[in-house]
């Protein structure tokens, strides 16, 4: 079941660079297969969500909160009608972008790069998917469907004021209309995004032990998850007293936002894919009941979690790490690997955007070695 406002791929607005299409999968497929088999996609298996990679090998990482989301994205689209393909292969994407060390990363890189255009994950998810990824004969990047383009652009929102370089560079050859909405199905990964950490993000700070299941039990919505296993399992053992919590939790979270898109949708009632890019608000969202419940919960995890002293340390090294990296390969770009170091001969904003893509592809290990092999002269290399 098809909705009338579902993308359809015979209906892409195409690649930039023209491609016989394939017998067997849709242009949205093989962009979702396209996206599986970069580079950037493998080395988000060691790149961190909130622990850094090397904390424990059961937190998550960014491939294994990607890989939720598309899960997540693949379920909200089949059941409102939406193209899951299209939807799955957005949300495949959506954090190929991040450097090492999480949003900490991204904050000291937009830091020492705000004088050349500053960083944006999501422009440079972009950046990667159109050029970085250099592997086939006639294009660099994936030669990905302007609608998986569109979707990674700007699954959050209309991208208005001031563009982030990346993707002000790319949109400057390929009109991504940055302006409007985007597809349902790019609203659809976006929401799935917030679903996955919402849950996951209490699922590792609760095995982190920064916080307990009863330290939840005062807070909507999870609250009255925990109270109910409880009721209906007293003392059931507490690994699998946390998992049917959580998975009540989820589920909850997945049942508002049907609900709410469901209702949004037939209100707004529009005609096709394109509609929904121009009816000037987003149609799949979470209640407004729920919001502010998840803004309760997620200041709760803020103070309990992300501002906790040892999640706080950790961010602090991963600070200095990005900074001094930059600092080194700016000031020496001889002491980047060949593909990279001919930057030498640009000004200094394009050899600093240069070194910016290299750190942001970095993994946390990665970025660790290269620091201590530059810094420790105990260390060869």
């Amino acid at each position: 079941m098809i909705a009338a406002f579902a993308t359809l791929p015979e209906m892409s607005r195409g690649r930039l660079f023209p491609e016989e299409g394939s017998a067997h999968r849709s242009g949205f497929q093989r962009d979702r297969d396209r996206i599986i088999h970069s580079s950037a996609f493998r080395r988000l298996k060691h790149k961190t969500q909130v622990f850094v990679e090397h904390e424990g090998d059961y937190y998550r990482t960014r491939l294994t909160h990607s890989i939720e989301v598309a899960q997540v994205a693949r379920t909200l689209a089949h059941t409102l009608g939406l193209n899951e393909e299209l939807a799955e292969a957005v949300a495949l994407a959506h954090d190929l972008g991040h450097p090492p060390f999480g949003h900490t990363g991204e904050d000291a890189l937009q830091l020492v790069m705000e004088p050349y255009g500053g960083f944006d994950h999501n422009a440079q998810a972009i950046k990667i998917v159109t050029r970085l990824e250099a592997h086939y004969a006639e294009f660099d990047g994936l030669n990905l469907t302007w609608e998986t383009l569109e979707g990674i652009a700007k699954h959050n929102g209309p991208v208005v004021g001031d563009v982030p370089f990346a993707l002000a560079e790319y949109a400057g050859r390929h009109d991504l209309e940055l302006g409007t909405h985007a597809s349902a199905e790019a609203q659809v990964a976006a929401i799935s995004d917030d679903i996955a950490y919402n849950n996951h993000d209490l699922a590792d700070g609760l095995r982190a032990a920064l916080f307990t299941l009863d330290d939840l039990r005062a807070l909507p919505m999870i609250g009255p998850c925990v109270a109910a296993v409880d009721a209906r399992w007293p003392g059931l053992a507490p690994g699998r007293r946390e998992h049917e919590a959580l998975r009540r939790f989820f589920g909850l979270l997945v049942e508002d936002v049907l609900a709410t898109s469901r209702a949004r949708l037939a209100e707004a009632a529009p005609a096709n894919a394109e509609a929904v890019r121009h009816l000037g608000y987003p149609v799949i969202r979470f209640s407004d009941a729920t919001f502010a419940e998840l803004k309760v919960i997620r200041g709760f995890l803020y103070h309990r979690m992300y501002r906790h002293w040892t999640v706080q340390r950790m961010r602090r090294k991963a600070r200095l790490v990005v900074r001094e990296l930059f600092e080194l390969f700016t000031q020496a770009p001889e002491l980047m690997p060949r593909d990279w170091n001919d930057c030498a001969s640009l000004d200094v904003a394009g050899r600093a955007r240069v070194v910016a893509d290299y750190i942001a592809g970095m993994t946390d290990r990665f970025a660790l070695q290269e620091h201590r092999k530059l810094t420790d002269p105990m260390v060869k290399g």
